[in-house]
């Protein structure tokens, strides 16, 4: 790997972080690619590369994650929408259901007791959302 490769993939990191720590706010690509110091088209080909999807679908993961895990605990599907970033319900419930297989208030009423004895750390990693081969 070249010295050119490594410092792209640590800038391709700040902004991947970035997703995680900010997940709520309004972040879209250029925004991203901003934090990557790289131009937005050359950001979304590196990000792709490297991570296997499009910076938009990580971001929306990760905001299904969070999602997840505040359905459990009971918050409206509304709230949760808005909690994790997202602008439309609609547009919400539409990818919710696509990454999880259902909807946000199936998920919600849906007997969650068996996550209780499980540790944090290992139940974050067995309900991360898994996408389908298709990259949005």
């Amino acid at each position: 790997m070249t010295p050119e490769q490594l410092a792209d993939l640590g800038h391709l990191r700040r902004a991947r972080d970035l997703m995680d720590r900010d997940y709520a706010q309004p972040l879209d690509v250029p925004a991203m690619a901003r934090a990557a110091l790289m131009s937005p088209a050359h950001f979304s080909r590196k990000f792709r590369a490297a991570y296997g999807e499009t910076p938009y679908s990580y971001l929306m993961t990760r905001r299904i994650e969070r999602a997840k895990a505040l359905l459990r605990q009971g918050m409206s599907v509304t709230d949760t929408c808005v909690a994790v970033g997202c602008t439309s319900l609609g547009s919400f419930s539409s990818r919710f259901t696509e990454i999880v297989g259902q909807s946000p208030s199936q998920y919600r009423v849906r007997d969650h007791r068996d996550h209780e004895v499980v540790p944090p750390c290992v139940s974050k990693t067995a309900t991360r959302p898994q996408r389908s081969g298709v990259a949005v």
